[in-house]
């Protein structure tokens, strides 16, 4: 699963990787949270962006996750080429069977689209296709017993959700 992480506030004094979530994103992510745990989209570990916006994003996804929900913090996820997105992904422990990036635009667009093979057609491509938001969230299945078998248009996208579409 790929999360881009909640809504940002732009405060002029401070770096991008500073930035905090706006009072918007405050709201989107236990509302992503919620839709997540409620469609058993339930990772096993959470490889999160070292951006203040996306420790936030996950502090507040993670209450609707099992307590044993493991957490890795990953600065190669920041401002990532989709390359460096693919290395992390690949480099994923197997024992996790369900992984879920938290991140950032513009990889997190340009990874979907890399790993999913584009047909069919389906709604939730269309959304993709359309722009990938915040707290928009990719789940994309593999057939791949190792996270480095994972190859370019490999994957099904089995849903691609964003706040507007689990009704925020």
């Amino acid at each position: 699963m790929l999360l881009r992480h909640a809504k940002s506030d732009w405060p002029d004094h401070l770096a991008d990787h500073d930035r905090p979530l706006a009072k918007r994103g405050q709201r989107q992510a236990p509302d992503m949270a919620r839709y997540m745990a409620s469609h058993g989209l339930l990772p096993d570990l959470v490889i999160v962006s070292t951006a203040r916006r996306t420790q936030e994003t996950w502090q507040l996804l993670k209450p609707a996750f099992p307590p044993a929900t493991k957490q890795l913090d990953d600065g190669r996820i920041y401002e990532a080429p989709t390359s460096s997105l693919l290395q992390v992904l690949r480099e994923a422990d197997d024992a996790a069977h369900v992984l879920l990036l938290i991140g950032h635009n513009p990889g997190f667009n340009d990874l979907a689209n890399r790993l999913i093979a584009k047909e069919p057609a389906s709604p939730a491509l269309a959304r993709l296709q359309r722009g990938y938001p915040t707290s928009g969230l990719a789940v994309i299945d593999f057939k791949v017993d190792h996270w480095a078998d994972v190859a370019d248009g490999g994957g099904r996208l089995e849903r691609f959700e964003t706040p507007a579409s689990i009704g925020d």
